[in-house]
């Protein structure tokens, strides 16, 4: 059983454990009860009505906070000539080809999203092993694998999520920063589940939202009333 620490235990008594909040309710308490001594994450846990066993059930995509994430994205791009300047010129952090291939096979993670043309796709494509399992491998149907350089570097920056059924069902993703007015986490919150709605698989029966938990870094889980977020989210 896991042993939580005394700042831990003292946000847990500050609301009621079984109770399922109305979102808004939830998010003002998980900023109430942070004790972190550093700006924690605001993190979005939803259960899903799907089997993601078969195929037509996985629930997979992306989503632009309006707000972003609040932290800073680490941009590397594969592209070569003219699409390497486009890369730069829209404010990747890193750009290359081959070089930067080698580098990855030598150890180097120093970045949180890869986006490749399509042409880059080989040489990306050895990667597999490494960037796959950490979540990094470039994917078209994530807008990662692309032409369009200017606009996917612009909606990364801006605050695009990507967001994938694991096992088990569920989604899990950050929804901005503790900082964050209450209004802004109100406005990620429901773009998250609006988003979520529409991706809803045809093969899916029954409550497709089941459960929904907000919480900080450091903090412990605050449940939402499904109804009630679904409801307002439309």
């Amino acid at each position: 059983m896991a042993i939580h620490g005394k700042n831990y235990r003292e946000a847990r008594q500050q609301f009621n454990r079984e109770e399922y909040y109305a979102p808004e309710e939830a998010l003002e308490l998980v900023k109430k009860i942070s004790r972190a001594t550093f700006d924690e994450t605001v993190e979005l846990a939803v259960r899903l009505g799907v089997n993601p066993k078969h195929a037509d059930q996985q629930v997979r995509g992306t989503v632009v906070l309006p707000h972003g994430t609040g932290k800073s994205v680490r941009v590397l791009v594969f592209a070569k000539g003219e699409k390497a300047k486009e890369a730069e010129s829209a404010g990747a952090d890193i750009v290359g080809g081959d070089e930067l291939a080698e580098k990855i096979q030598g150890g180097w993670l120093d970045f949180d999203v890869a986006v490749a043309t399509p042409d880059m796709m080989g040489t990306v494509g050895k990667l597999g092993k490494i960037l796959g399992p950490r979540g990094l491998m470039p994917n078209p149907k994530s807008g990662t694998v692309t032409f369009d350089l200017q606009r996917a570097i612009e909606e990364i920056k801006a605050g695009k999520v990507e967001f994938r059924t694991d096992k088990a069902g569920n989604i899990h993703l950050p929804i901005g920063k503790v900082s964050f007015t209450l209004e802004q986490l109100r406005q990620n919150f429901y773009t998250v589940i609006e988003t979520l709605i529409k991706a809803r698989p045809p093969a899916a029966k029954g409550q497709y939202i089941r459960s929904i938990t907000v919480s900080s870094t450091m903090g412990p889980g605050i449940k939402i009333s499904p109804q009630k977020a679904a409801a307002l989210g439309k």
